[in-house]
């Protein structure tokens, strides 16, 4: 802890992370890169899903989104004004595979080799994820994640583009937020293919599983220096009282949620209780033998997205719901759909979010405490807030800076614990496509005027710069 002076205060202590730390922020191709039809990329499921009236709020599509695709030079000269060490970005797969196997196409992997020589052009490391929930359509009409062949056939891109920017990149995520994919996709409809088979939305959970699996064991016999991890998106559970109900609606989400993904990955099993909440939909008949092993081989790191916490309550009409979904849909919380989301009275995000930094704290300890020790890295975590452009050409998010400024103090409060945390990345670095939200929720910290496709820094871009040049936290601990 060290001190220094401020103009309203003599002495203040100072929240300095560790040497090495990472400061980055991060985004995903279909949110941001829009030229859908260019250079040979494929269809994937969400060009499919956003092209169905209904399934997205104001009809509106990522074919253009915030052009990244071709204004990327100029916005990795933005991270590096932000003095971003880090950069978090996903890949196309139908961009670079358009089938989702067989050919590659050379000019779309040619756009993430240039990616990532201007980022290392400027001293930003690129850290890629594999997949950022935009199957290419032909594999969906193949069946889908709920098809064992998915994961292989991801094993095989992996290997492909391993192939061709493992002498660069470093630093590698498998699947991002396995959970989503699975769920909201294949259960509630919510996100595309926006599909409501809960039983296949099962096998699909364990498909992306074993496609985080399949892809390390792949790109490890290509590269021993490549550091390889899995993303996956949590959360604190607490039951809205104490009766035997709500404690088991706790239980209940807390395993298909967190456990399911986290056992898997790092124990090697699935939660006995989480198979049995299921096992009315489906047996373990989709879970083959060497599975396991493959999904819990050990990790060089683990990723984790934090937005929330979850309050739940299991008593019958006594739950009020969660924020509600831009579509008509189902539920993803499969085998517990009996289950409301209670407000727990703190303040709300414009996704009906709750802000709750406690919740950060809950799960980086938990994992420090209950699985086996890996370096750790805040991969998402962010705001959404309605944002407004003022007339002096600033806007003044203030909302959101204390939000990132409220879970970096739990960071390193956690860090100082003894919780081996080794970087955060804000999401996002800009607006941009909000999946089923479409254009309406901003979470970046440069606002992107999407008609002039210009970009402006936030007060919260240059607070957040502010804190990676000192390296932490100048103001007072709360």
């Amino acid at each position: 802890m060290t001190t220094q002076k401020t103009d309203t205060q003599v002495e203040t202590p100072a929240l300095v992370f560790p040497t090495g730390f990472v400061w980055g922020a991060a985004t995903s191709a279909y949110q941001i890169e829009g030229a859908v039809t260019t250079d040979g990329r494929g269809r994937s499921i969400w060009d499919t899903f956003v092209a169905q009236p209904g399934h997205v709020v104001n009809g509106e599509h990522a074919d253009v989104a915030i052009d990244h695709y071709n204004r990327y030079r100029d916005d990795v000269r933005l991270m590096a004004d932000l003095g971003l060490s880090a950069y978090r970005f996903s890949l196309s797969w139908p961009r670079i595979q358009p089938l989702g196997s067989g050919e590659i196409n050379q000019k779309g992997l040619d756009f993430y080799k240039n990616l990532v020589d201007e980022l290392l052009s400027y001293g930003i490391d690129p850290w890629v994820t594999l997949y950022h929930w935009d199957l290419p359509q032909a594999l969906e009409d193949a069946g889908g994640w709920p098809s064992r062949d998915t994961s292989k056939r991801f094993a095989d891109y992996a290997a492909a583009v391993h192939g061709a920017l493992g002498d660069r990149v470093k630093n590698w995520s498998t699947v991002n937020e396995p959970w989503c994919a699975a769920f909201l996709g294949y259960a509630s409809g919510e996100h595309a293919p926006g599909r409501r088979e809960p039983a296949l939305a099962i096998h699909a959970a364990h498909h992306l599983n074993l496609a985080h699996g399949l892809a390390m064991e792949a790109m490890r016999a290509q590269r021993a220096d490549s550091r390889i991890g899995g993303s996956v998106n949590l959360y604190a559970v607490t039951p809205a009282t104490g009766s035997e109900a709500d404690q088991d609606a706790a239980r209940r989400i807390d395993g298909l949620q967190n456990r399911f993904f986290l056992d898997a990955i790092m124990h090697g099993r699935y939660p006995d209780d989480v198979l049995a909440d299921l096992s009315h939909l489906t047996g373990p008949e989709f879970i083959q033998d060497g599975d396991l092993a493959a999904i819990s081989a050990p990790l060089d790191m683990l990723l984790i997205n934090y937005y929330s916490r979850f309050t739940v309550s299991g008593a019958p009409g006594g739950a009020q719901s969660a924020a509600a979904a831009p579509t008509d849909s189902g539920s993803p919380w499969v085998g517990s759909e009996h289950i409301g989301f209670v407000n727990g009275g703190r303040p709300v995000t414009s996704m009906g979010w709750e802000v709750d930094g406690t919740g950060l704290h809950e799960v980086l300890t938990r994992l420090a405490r209950e699985y086996p020790a890996v370096p750790l890295y805040i991969s998402e975590n962010g705001a959404a807030y309605d944002d407004v452009l003022t007339e002096d050409g600033a806007v003044h998010d203030a909302e959101r800076r204390d939000f990132i400024e409220t879970h970096l103090r739990v960071c390193h409060q956690a860090i100082e614990g003894g919780v081996p945390l080794q970087g955060y990345f804000a999401w996002s670095l800009m607006d941009n496509f909000e999946w089923a939200w479409g254009y309406g929720k901003r979470f970046g910290l440069v606002y992107v005027d999407y008609s002039a496709q210009t970009r402006i820094l936030k007060d919260s871009a240059l607070w957040y710069a502010e804190t990676i040049r000192h390296g932490g936290l100048r103001g007072p601990a709360e």
